[in-house]
């Protein structure tokens, strides 16, 4: 990431990273959310007479979900878009879209495969979110998550972020504040 002007912007030279198709947003962050507003949001009832911005403007348990904080993380623009709400999963022969850049979507079975460096933080966003907003997970999203937080522990960077987010909101994920750091 570097700095023009006032905004951040990916590195893209950098970090070994190849535009796929979109220009504009590789070359910017976004905030994304690790669990999809489709993923919380579809199981709500105000989702089913008006979808997202319905719920946007009448469900303050959407809008706590939409903006928890522990669930938001800067990404390159076009992976984002990308990623759009598939469901992270391993892939058997992941195509290579983005060049060095670790992260894989299968458009067509619509999954995306995180690099090993982040299983473990998706894992423990998704679950806390699951726990916190009573959304829920299918059994086979619930196993892989739960063995992303076993296989990939807590680092130092996750600690230090939760404990920011804690200070802000009010409030830790209490799967990474109950276990040790990595």
């Amino acid at each position: 990431i570097k700095k023009e002007g006032k905004k951040l912007v990916p590195d893209l030279e950098a970090c070994g990273y190849s535009i796929r198709k979109q220009l504009t947003r590789a070359n910017r962050i976004e905030w994304e959310h690790v669990v999809p507003a489709w993923a919380f949001g579809h199981q709500l009832q105000c989702w089913q007479k008006g979808g997202r911005k319905n719920c946007s403007r009448n469900s303050p348990e959407f809008r706590a979900m939409e903006a928890d904080l522990h669930n938001l993380v800067p990404a390159v623009g076009e992976v984002n878009g990308d990623r759009s709400n598939y469901r992270f999963g391993i892939l058997s022969n992941p195509p290579s879209y983005y060049g060095r850049c670790d992260f894989h979507v299968d458009f067509k079975a619509r999954v995306a495969q995180p690099p090993e460096s982040q299983r473990g933080s998706i894992a423990r966003i998704y679950l806390y979110m699951s726990d916190k907003y009573a959304f829920k997970l299918s059994d086979k999203e619930r196993k892989l998550f739960e063995a992303w937080d076993r296989m990939y522990p807590v680092t130092s960077w996750e600690s230090e972020r939760n404990q920011k987010i804690s200070n802000i909101q009010g409030w830790g994920n209490p799967f990474i504040d109950t276990k040790n750091e990595g």
